[in-house]
């Protein structure tokens, strides 16, 4: 049940757990969004595929351990947070996993982050 003003998560089937591994983001369509999904340390992170600084395809990047960094401008990102690694002026737009099964499931819109 939710409470007033609050809106209830919408997730969509978008792949195979066995489609995602270690290495390159695998690129999937969650509702109106484009979503990288990584896998860090076994477990599912998923975010826009959008860099924040200027839109570069995020997914695309090159991993090394738990960071990506952007292929346009060499950006780079915590997976496990979605926080610049240099300083605290960017981040990128995280959605929620679900793993159902052999299903991963994407929330529609990312989550609100303060």
């Amino acid at each position: 049940m939710t409470g007033a003003g609050e809106t209830q998560t919408t997730f969509v089937r978008v792949a195979h757990r066995r489609d995602v591994f270690k290495g390159p983001a695998t690129i999937v369509r969650a509702g109106r969004y484009e979503v990288a999904i990584f896998d860090v340390g076994g477990e599912l992170r998923a975010y826009e595929n959008c860099c924040p600084h200027q839109g570069g395809p995020i997914g695309e990047g090159v991993v090394e351990g738990e960071t990506v960094t952007c292929p346009w401008h060499a950006w780079s990102f915590d997976l496990r947070d979605g926080k610049m690694t240099l300083g605290d002026f960017a981040a990128l737009r995280r959605f929620e996993v679900r793993v159902e099964g052999d299903a991963i499931c994407v929330s529609t819109e990312p989550v609100n982050q303060s």
